[in-house]
């Protein structure tokens, strides 16, 4: 029996018999994938790209692109890396999938195409999801693999997915970094061998490599031009990326949760899902790609802010550390009130009874008020910042306890160890991570978020910290013959408390920390508004690591705050405070410094940079990203802007000093080309004129193509431009 469905022709077709044979065409407005299989076998794809394809003139055309879409362990060539390993009870280590049933469903904005396979033998069943987008070019898929027999299986690998990429001159670009220096770009030509990509922190999964990459298909990879693919894994823990490359000309790359120390148990009935791998295509190149994610995490709830704004916030971090008290966080509260601010956040530092948060080796765990240093409780602070018109934000680290703390000495089997062996200390040489795979602890986790804003409905914003890392494989909660699902349990635990913080809270903001960016993933995102981006916050250093980060996340997504100088992190750089602000203003602006320490012209910078960035901040943080000099080109300057609605705004920043330095003319993009622009700058330096650029008149086809030149003449020269 055959069904075919092509190009545009969807119609819910549902088949309940031995297998199916047909085609089907996954679409978004510029993009398609091509599935399908024949009589007995498991799901193949035929293409992926723009939108112009049949797979009947791809065979007319000799392409030979056939590949299954989740090679299973045992039944493809051994050469060939399996995409899924299942471990059966009598010990079978093989899968040998066919079709059996396909299925199309509507889902709010999107088509889910659902295949579903089950082994020839075993009762094994394994559907395959591909969820397509009709408004933004994604395609999401991931698998489901449902035991069906009456004894436990055993899951070894459980890829979210597989595609394959014709051999030719492909370029893979990840990012790479480590604590206060992450996202750093990472291009390199795609050679014969294996790449594997992967992180094994157990908590945090962005800091040293990061769960997102790009191929580009032409060469070199280019901002506006040439075909490229983007994908990005939606899981906050372990993952594991691999390119195969094989003398066959083809490119494999699988996606999906590291399977080290990860064997799963499924017991009978039950089922696995595996976290979702968002695909995009693109022939505009890497910004394309980036504008392809950017939009869909704000429009299809990847991104709990949406299309939503930041407010312009001061964090008493950087200011205060540790020295907090409630003189000194009132008087945080004036300052950024008469900076122009929105919102004041009291971060580490505010809690604990019988110890006291004065460092970080105690008292996490402790979530009350340290009526030593606030002797009016949050209530005084609350209505404190209601009377100055601001509001108020709060910082917690709900997954881990200090060993010197009462929730520590009330429940030491709430941390996660093992029986019998000697703890691994943590941050402050006491910090654990709790065992979010316990019930128990995740009612503890939602009870500190349910507390605080149960008792403080005027806290509205929360400062969600994490760490540490899995130091410590073990669970007293999880039986012996699952201890392997720790690594996975723990997220599905924390997934299952900020689900419940979300149904019953959902218009606080969240801000997703993790030591900096260790947690910048689409897994965690559609419960958080925002992700701090490093614990760095040297605007130079800034300037590469916003950069990298740009590639899968948009600006609404990221906490770019001015800090103080000179500025420990990076050996004490001192940059001009101008610059400063130009660099946080082109994502989700704030300040952590302490203002009372600000001269007077400082403060009038600082009044300027908040004021302009409300007036442009629709633009930069919901607006389309346009890279276009990069900071990694070693030119001597960055810049990059943000479109939206006929207008765009600017930000140029000179990297480099030396003498004599011949710096490129700025080209814009995203403009009207018939249309007229008048260039205005913003953020002026105090006691400086704007520069000759400011009121002029351009074409945007000029802009485009011939572009500009930006006067950048003194060290740590900036500008920043409204055009419209």
């Amino acid at each position: 029996m055959k069904r075919s469905i092509f190009t545009g022709v969807f119609v819910l077709l549902t088949m309940s018999i031995a297998a199916w044979e047909g085609n089907v065409s996954i679409e978004t407005p510029q993009t398609q994938i091509i599935l399908h299989a024949k009589e007995g076998q498991d799901l193949r794809m035929a293409y992926y790209g723009l939108r112009t394809a049949t797979l009947g003139e791809l065979k007319a055309s000799g392409c030979d692109f056939d590949f299954s879409v989740l090679p299973a362990f045992g039944t493809v060539d051994m050469v060939q890396l399996p995409a899924i390993q299942v471990q059966h009870s009598d010990g079978d280590l093989n899968l040998e999938l066919q079709v059996v049933n396909y299925e199309l469903q509507k889902e709010g904005k999107a088509d889910v195409h659902l295949f579903t396979m089950q082994d020839k033998l075993m009762p094994v069943t394994v559907k395959t999801f591909y969820k397509a987008y009709r408004e933004v070019d994604v395609i999401e898929t991931w698998t489901e693999i449902v035991n069906g027999g009456k004894r436990a299986i055993t899951l070894k690998r459980f890829d979210s997915g597989h595609l394959t990429l014709r051999q030719g001159d492909v370029w893979l670009t990840h990012l790479h970094g480590d604590w206060a220096a992450e996202t750093n770009v990472v291009q390199e030509p795609l050679t014969l061998g294996c790449k594997v990509i992967r992180n094994t922190d157990g908590a945090r999964n962005a800091h040293i490599d990061a769960p997102e990459v790009m191929f580009s298909l032409d060469g070199h990879p280019s901002e506006n031009h040439g075909r490229t693919i983007g994908a990005a894994l939606c899981w906050s823990g372990n993952y594991e990326l691999r390119i195969n490359t094989l003398l066959n000309k083809f490119h494999h790359f699988y996606a999906g949760i590291d399977p080290q120390s990860s064997e799963y148990v499924l017991d009978p009935k039950e089922s696995f899902a595996t976290p979702h791998l968002a695909l995009t295509y693109s022939e505009q190149g890497m910004g394309g790609v980036s504008r392809n994610f950017h939009r869909w995490a704000r429009t299809q709830g990847k991104l709990h802010r949406g299309n939503g704004v930041g407010d312009i916030l001061l964090n008493s971090w950087e200011g205060l550390y540790f020295d907090i008290n409630e003189e000194r966080m009132l008087q945080m509260m004036d300052d950024i009130k008469q900076l122009g601010g929105e919102l004041f956040v009291m971060d580490d530092g505010w809690f604990g009874d019988k110890y006291q948060r004065n460092n970080d080796s105690s008292t996490l765990g402790d979530w009350v008020v340290d009526k030593k240093k606030l002797p009016g409780g949050l209530g005084k602070l609350c209505r404190a910042a209601a009377e100055k018109g601001i509001k108020f934000g709060i910082w917690i680290e709900p997954e881990a306890v200090n060993t010197k703390s009462e929730l520590f000495e009330r429940h030491p089997e709430w941390a996660l160890q093992t029986k019998g062996r000697e703890l691994k200390l943590g941050r402050g040489g006491t910090q654990l991570v709790l065992d979010m795979t316990n019930p128990q602890v995740q009612d503890f986790a939602f009870g500190i978020v349910d507390n605080l804003l149960s008792q403080y409905p005027e806290i509205s914003y929360i400062k969600w910290d994490a760490n540490a890392s899995v130091q410590n494989y073990g669970s007293l909660y999880l039986p012996k013959q699952k201890q392997a699902n720790i690594y996975i349990d723990y997220h599905r635990g924390l997934l299952k408390v900020l689900e419940r913080i979300r149904e019953k809270y959902p218009d606080v903001v969240i801000q997703d920390c993790a030591s900096g960016g260790g947690r910048a993933n689409y897994g965690l995102l559609p419960y958080f508004d925002e992700f701090w981006v490093s614990d760095n916050t040297d605007a130079l250093q800034r300037v590469y690591i916003q950069w990298g980060t740009s590639l899968f996340f948009p600006a609404n997504a990221m906490a770019c705050h001015i800090n103080h100088c000179p500025y420990w992190n990076t050996g004490g750089r001192v940059i001009p405070l101008k610059f400063r602000c130009d660099v946080a203003m082109s994502g989700r602006l704030g300040i952590e410094l302490q203002p009372k320490d600000m001269s007077d012209e400082e403060r009038q910078q600082v009044q300027t940079c908040f004021k302009d960035y409300k007036e442009m901040r629709q633009v930069v943080q919901t607006g389309d990203l346009y890279r276009l000099v990069s900071p990694y080109n070693r030119k001597g300057v960055s810049a990059l802007m943000y479109t939206k609605d006929e207008k765009g705004i600017l930000f140029v920043y000179k990297t480099d000093n030396y003498y004599n330095q011949l710096l490129p003319r700025i080209r814009l993009d995203g403009l009207n080309p018939d249309k007229t622009y008048t260039m205005t700058e913003k953020n002026v330096r105090v006691g400086q004129q704007p520069c000759a650029l400011n009121g002029k008149q351009f074409t945007g086809s000029f802009l485009m193509n011939v572009g500009v030149e930006v006067p950048l003449w003194e060290d740590y020269a900036s500008r920043v431009f409204e055009i419209k």
